[in-house]
């Protein structure tokens, strides 16, 4: 399908807007979240961990989209996840307690996961197999260009403004653009109708385990990486930020061209990829100390992160395109199972040791590299 043509359907326009939405959230979130936790609220590495697992369990329980899918169309649903994560991210800086900061960002993290499963869905039943990897990595780098945008408001406003203004200014802009998008109806009624109940099936055991590898790596990374820039290099609020925007910058470029790949070269390889690298990186994070180091293999494994498209696109070249709404909701509820789990018991071993928490990384990505190596996919699917 050429570009313009993608470009033209409603459901393309629809999750655009809402893709943006999501990144202004969820960004604007990360870039002031650790510095108001530790300047205003004075939390240590326990307690990200806590608040970091309560922020998966809205993934965890993804499952129930299912269910609410019975009473609500998947595409308002998707609407309705981003007005509370705008809600959830504008309250935040009400709250400066530990408390606060569990309550806040369960509501946030509720409204993006939430999203997130819907948004997985509906790419990959709108859009053909050859189309949907395409589809992701666009809206992947129109999210890291937004992902700048929100970051160079944040770094403006925070000379002037309180953490408090600051998030309450990101809430209502992401609050703003779900309104607009419940204005719209991108539905295609032609589509296969997807089950409403809940789907666990033996042929897709590979994507359930993949999903659970990745969710346990990944959460390892988002906790602790920009913690430890924090913590022990005392970035500022302004340091991070300036990460952020060069880290979406080159993520901007780079992702259209893994969508590529994984086209070109196939999920199997991508992925290896992906894992093999991580092994690396994980080690660097353990045993390498130099900020410098660190923010550039944050940047690395943010290009890393979009190989994950390959998981998707691989259930849509061999799964049944009606099991694709509940799969999604179930493989989200699989990503974050140890992601509720790990971040709590990594801030046990980071105030052990800092450096555990990454060798363990490594080891899920070696892990993960091995499971890898079981995907297959036959030549008339792709």
């Amino acid at each position: 399908m050429k570009n313009n043509t993608i470009q033209k359907q409603p459901i393309y326009k629809f999750l655009l807007l809402l893709t943006i939405a999501s990144s202004i959230g969820l960004q604007g979130w990360r870039t002031i979240f650790n510095n108001f936790a530790v300047e205003k609220v004075g939390i240590n590495g326990f307690w990200i961990g806590v608040i970091q697992s309560v922020r998966e369990v809205p993934g965890f329980i993804a499952l129930f989209v299912v269910y609410i899918l019975l009473v609500l169309r998947e595409h308002r649903l998707s609407s309705y996840s981003i007005l509370l994560l705008g809600f959830g991210v504008a309250i935040t800086g009400f709250f400066p307690s530990n408390l606060g900061l569990i309550f806040t960002t369960f509501l946030m993290s509720l409204g993006f996961h939430y999203f997130e499963t819907t948004n997985q869905s509906l790419t990959l039943q709108y859009f053909k197999k050859r189309d949907s990897a395409t589809v992701m990595g666009r809206f992947r780098s129109i999210a890291a260009l937004t992902n700048i945008g929100i970051g160079l408001l944040i770094w403006l406003l925070s000379h002037y403004f309180s953490y408090k203004i600051l998030f309450l200014i990101t809430g209502l802009i992401v609050a703003l653009l779900s309104i607009i998008s419940l204005t719209m109806d991108p539905s295609d009624k032609n589509l296969p109708p997807q089950r409403k109940n809940m789907v666990l099936r033996k042929k897709y055991w590979l994507f359930y385990t993949l999903n659970f590898l990745a969710g346990a790596r990944r959460q390892i990374f988002i906790v602790f990486a920009i913690f430890l820039l924090v913590k022990y290099y005392n970035f500022s609020v302004q340091m991070v930020t300036a990460l952020f925007v060069l880290n979406n910058l080159i993520n901007y470029f780079f992702t259209p061209l893994i969508a590529k790949a994984i086209n070109y070269f196939g999920e199997r390889r991508v992925l290896s990829l992906e894992y093999g690298s991580l092994v690396f990186i994980f080690l660097a994070y353990a045993f390498i100390n130099n900020s410098t180091v660190i923010a550039f293999l944050y940047i690395l494994d943010n290009i890393f992160f979009n190989f994950s498209i390959g998981i998707k696109t691989y259930f849509q070249k061999t799964g049944d395109q009606r099991d694709i709404a509940p799969s999604m909701a179930i493989g989200f509820t699989i990503n974050h199972i140890a992601a509720v789990v790990l971040p709590v018991l990594g801030g046990i071993l980071w105030m052990v040791d800092p450096r555990i928490p990454f060798i363990a990384g490594a080891f899920l990505s070696i892990v993960s590299f091995i499971f890898v190596q079981f995907i297959r996919i036959e030549k008339n699917l792709i």
